[in-house]
């Protein structure tokens, strides 16, 4: 499977594309100069699509305030409150910025409710609304709010009014769910055409509240499916889940070597193990130091454990011909015999390839090279501290930048990387998603050496890279979910995580 998997059956439009705030300017000209609908028209209709959701929600509509920018998001707030005074409703306007510096778009909204008599504030009222608008600020919005806005917001926050932002909270950036330094939280965001990064990424999605996408016809024909960002659904999660044929046997669904632990340190070799188990893996062997045999061998019974006391190439290029899969890293520590091992693996195995923890740092202290990759299925997966050390790139621009800086390594590398976060993005140079299962319950050690485990069992039984890490972070993330309804945020070890997964295997199953 290749990109289909992220389109409905027939070629139709993408299953839920995010696009970031350049992508959406590009389809918004792209529709108006090649498709030739006004931007005019695409104004009223993301007003009447904002409407008809409030009034499909039965929200109390008794007293609303529209709070306005000056450029075209401020411009989608005349148009709702026109429309809202044409419904009898009792609306305030209030224009939050400079009218003298107003966009052509929100001079035309502007006139047409003037002409409905309806008058336009200056200062924000308590007394006002019950329900706030949010179209103060909106996709373009690309700088630090003034203190005067800042200012604005933190006292609509403390209000705790119920707010529908237009499009995107104001104070958010779409891209990134960065904060311009402050954002009014919404418990409702009525988004246009498609959503948008920064409504999911932290610390954006905190303001967002529930997310309404409306179609608006903004055609997407102009953007290049392998420069977006999708969200799978559940059913196209399903359709990646590798077959369990009745006539099989351990060897049809792969060998996998577990490169895992250092002395004293078995816990993430067992976790890597187990979790390859219960992801459908035929064969699991651990490679680990020969002090962990006896704890592996009584955690972990149905699996091989080859040990040694130093680094014995030979021994190593056994078990790597012997492998269709292979993980490094997840405990085995950043020693000498550590790093002899990275270097085997990388040079003399072109088997489907894991690199986790312990791994991603020892690719950070020898310099990634792009040749070390080259031809071959590789698995990265770091979070945003272990990325900044491979690249030397500071954290902050990951977390700023994280879409577009990930698209250029991946594409520069030509790996599958799985960038670890609260919402965690897999991609590869043809394909990127972000995915929504997972909570805070599995912040705790462990957690990533069992992913290690789920990807290889994936790519062992001959998954695509890209395909293994969208589905293998897709059920880690929908387990620790499980998990949680069970112990709650607190309380998940990483044995209910464990078995979390196998509950999420079976589900799946019979489905």
């Amino acid at each position: 499977m290749l990109l289909h998997v992220l389109f409905y059956e027939g070629g139709e439009e993408p299953v839920r594309m995010l696009l970031t705030k350049e992508q959406m300017k590009q389809a918004d000209a792209y529709t108006i100069s090649q498709k030739g609908i006004p931007a005019e028209t695409l104004m009223e209709r993301a007003a009447f699509a904002f409407v008809e959701a409030l009034l499909k929600r039965k929200t109390d509509l008794s007293k609303v305030c529209v709070l306005c920018g000056t450029g075209n998001n401020g411009g989608d707030g005349l148009a709702i409150a026109r429309i809202l005074k044409e419904r009898n409703v009792d609306v305030t306007v209030v224009v939050t910025g400079d009218q003298k510096k107003g966009s052509p778009l929100f001079f035309w909204e502007m006139q047409r409710l003037l002409e409905r008599g309806c008058r336009m504030e200056k200062e924000y009222r308590e007394e006002d609304g019950d329900l706030l608008v949010d179209a103060m600020f909106g996709v373009g919005l690309s700088r630090e709010l003034s203190p005067r806005d800042q200012e604005l917001i933190r006292r609509l926050n403390a209000l705790k009014k119920e707010v529908w932002a237009v499009d995107v909270p104001s104070g958010v950036c779409v891209s990134t769910g960065k904060i311009y330094g402050e954002a009014l939280k919404a418990q409702v965001t009525v988004t246009f055409q498609v959503e948008k990064p920064g409504l999911f990424l932290f610390p954006g999605k905190q303001y967002a509240g529930e997310i309404l996408c409306r179609d608006i016809g903004i055609s997407l024909d102009g953007v290049q499916e392998k420069d977006a960002c999708f969200l799978l659904e559940q059913e196209e999660y399903r359709q990646l889940l590798p077959l369990r044929k009745e006539d099989s046997h351990k060897g049809t669904y792969g060998k996998i070597l577990l490169i895992a632990g250092s002395r004293g340190m078995a816990g993430a070799a067992y976790l890597s193990g187990q979790a390859a188990y219960l992801s459908g893996a035929g064969m699991v062997r651990i490679y680990t130091p020969a002090e962990n045999r006896v704890i592996l061998q009584t955690l972990l019974p149905q699996a091989m454990v080859s040990e040694y006391e130093s680094f014995d190439r030979n021994q190593l290029l056994e078990l790597l011909n012997w492998a269709d899969a292979v993980t490094i890293g997840p405990g085995m520590g950043t020693g000498a015999d550590a790093d002899q091992i990275l270097e085997t693996v990388l040079k003399e195995s072109g088997l489907p390839c894991v690199i986790d923890a312990d791994g991603l740092n020892l690719l950070a202290q020898r310099k990634l090279k792009r040749k070390q990759f080259l031809g071959r299925a590789v698995i990265l997966t770091p979070h945003i501290g272990e990325m900044s050390r491979l690249l030397q790139c500071p954290a902050e621009r990951w977390k700023e930048e994280r879409i577009e800086v990930l698209r250029e390594f991946v594409r520069d590398y030509q790996v599958t990387c799985i960038l670890k976060d609260a919402r965690t993005l897999v991609a590869d140079e043809r394909r990127m998603a972000l995915n929504l299962t997972g909570n805070q319950s599995v912040a705790k050690a462990g957690s990533g050496d069992i992913l290690s485990g789920i990807l290889t069992a994936l790519l062992a039984q001959g998954m695509d890279p890209w395909e293994a890490g969208a589905l293998g972070v897709w059920l880690h993330g929908r387990a620790a979910d499980l998990a949680r309804e069970q112990k709650g945020s607190y309380s998940v070890l990483e044995k209910d995580f464990l078995e979390s997964l196998g509950r999420v295997w079976k589900e799946e199953e019979e489905r």
